[in-house]
């Protein structure tokens, strides 16, 4: 089991840029594909992006192709997701899975 803790939600503008942070609340051994998922309000959850074990290779949602940016931390098992032309289409709950394993997900919200 994995402890997943995401990091660097909060508020911003439209046409603002954040970046999200996730990784294990323990040192894992293994090495893990690593996605996003987010949920927005009154809609299921969908997905954004994710990066393979190896870091080697990425996939996009089209709604955020061009805009986020995933790539590996500075820890094992740690991605970040950087945002950028942010529309109020992007708020939502985002969710980073470490393999199977889920967070508690952290909050976007973008204003017009």
């Amino acid at each position: 089991q994995v402890q997943v803790v995401e990091s660097g939600g909060g508020s911003v503008q439209a046409g603002g840029s954040m970046r999200l942070s996730c990784g294990p609340s323990s040192r894992t051994g293994d090495r893990y594909a690593m996605s996003w998922y987010r949920k927005p309000p009154g809609k299921g959850r969908e997905f954004v992006s994710s990066l393979s074990s190896a870091g080697t290779s990425t996939d996009y949602a089209d709604s955020v192709k061009g805009r986020f940016t995933i790539s590996r931390g500075n820890g094992t098992n740690t991605a970040l997701l950087q945002m950028t032309s942010l529309t109020p289409e992007d708020t939502a709950m985002y969710y980073c899975y470490i393999g199977p394993y889920s967070g508690q997900g952290t909050q976007v919200t973008v204003s017009s």
